[in-house]
């Protein structure tokens, strides 16, 4: 079976995300090397767009028409997914587990598509909630990337909180001063970032050097801390700056929807650090390595669910049926009615040695006025019950 996906090998949303592939790789190579799905096996190929939404159209054609993908799995962004979306229905072709929390991959218009994050604005709902309990007497400002990635976001956020300032950011251009430097002058005490990890990082870095100390609150897509921690390092060096990245990462607030690598007592995690090591453990391991690993998890735990018969059909109907369930702290949304993903997030502080400690347990919401509460926690196994013990010995349970 040939599926395929674009991904930013190279290019602006490069550091910070060029490894999700990798992870995604080592958890297909698991699920092959255990007998795969059925008897069949999984051949994944990868195809570098640049986050350059032209190149997304052209690796995606040639995946379609001359790979004969089964299936598009995970292709990431939403400024370049938003370009193929059009072709893949016309095509007929699954369009699974988006890597972005677009609202547009919930569309009607969409038969094929499915997302896989938690949307932006469900994660802003909870974000902009918990900025209000906890900082209510701050003035916010958004620092967002200039699409869906900061639309969404801000339309959950200004559910809670009223914003002081939004400075939207091109991914093409790093110079990233004017914006931070604005959100300063308007007294944003409380910064929201609505970014991809390079973005994250060099509003840090920008903020430190003209000695603004606003309260970063940064969204799942660029919050995890391992990677921040090299990208700072990385970006500091280049502009000939000691840069202690522990120092401007310590108190950082950031939102999650799987387990954190740290959480050795959780059985996905467990998993994902055994699959690290056999597989790719020149890699570094961090959540963002995680992120391809649950993802591909997934798309495996449909296929299994879709039965020996397989057919796109089959694993569009398997997608709606509200069977998927696997690493996520909270649900999938899916059903006929919904092809959104995870339904909420949990919110995190870093600590001064790069750990984080949970400041607010995962909660679910949805995309209106309904309530955020606590998620459910039925159907994640316990220590020692990870979905992986069927089928062959050590095998992660879909054959």
């Amino acid at each position: 079976m040939v599926i395929g996906t674009h991904q930013p090998l190279t290019g602006p949303a490069a550091p910070g995300y060029s490894t999700i592939s990798a992870g995604a790789k080592a958890m297909y190579s698991y699920i092959n090397d255990n007998g795969g799905i059925h008897g069949r096996r999984i051949d994944y190929r990868v195809e570098d767009d640049g986050y350059n939404p032209t190149r997304t159209v052209e690796v995606v054609k040639k995946l379609v028409l001359q790979d004969e993908v089964f299936a598009i799995v995970g292709g990431l962004g939403t400024p370049t997914h938003s370009k193929v979306v059009d072709f893949l229905t016309t095509e007929g072709v699954p369009d699974l587990l988006v890597s972005s929390g677009a609202l547009q991959w919930d569309d009607p218009k969409s038969p094929m598509t499915f997302g896989f994050q938690v949307d932006y604005t469900r994660e802003g709902k909870i974000l902009g909630d918990y900025i209000a309990k906890t900082f209510p007497d701050a003035k916010v400002g958004v620092f967002h990337q200039n699409d869906d990635v900061g639309r969404d976001g801000m339309a959950g956020l200004e559910r809670y909180v009223p914003l002081a300032a939004k400075q939207g950011y091109d991914p093409a251009n790093t110079d990233v001063l004017p914006q931070i430097t604005a959100l300063k002058q308007a007294g944003a005490g409380v910064v929201v970032c609505e970014c991809v990890p390079a973005f994250t990082a060099l509003a840090i870095l920008t903020a430190a050097r003209i000695g603004y100390k606003p309260q970063f609150v940064v969204s799942s897509i660029g919050a995890d801390p391992r990677t921040l921690t090299a990208l700072l390092s990385d970006f500091g060096k280049r502009a000939g700056a000691e840069v202690s990245a522990p120092k401007l990462l310590t108190g950082l607030v950031g939102a999650g929807y799987l387990p954190d690598i740290a959480a050795v007592d959780d059985p996905w995690t467990a998993l994902f650090h055994e699959i690290h090591r056999k597989y790719i453990p020149e890699v570094p391991l961090t959540n963002t390595v995680i992120y391809g690993m649950a993802q591909a998890y997934t798309f495996g735990q449909a296929l299994k669910e879709a039965g020996r018969d397989l057919t796109r059909a089959g694993i569009v109907e398997v997608m709606e049926s509200g069977k998927l369930g696997g690493p996520g702290l909270t649900p999938f949304a899916f059903s006929p009615d919904s092809h959104s993903g995870y339904t909420g997030a949990y919110v995190f502080t870093v600590n001064a040695d790069g750990s984080t400690t949970e400041k607010q347990p995962p909660m679910v919401t949805d995309r209106g006025d309904g309530p955020i509460q606590p998620a459910p926690r039925a159907g994640r196994p316990r220590r020692g019950q990870a979905r992986r013990l069927t089928g062959r010995p050590g095998s992660p349970g879909l054959q």
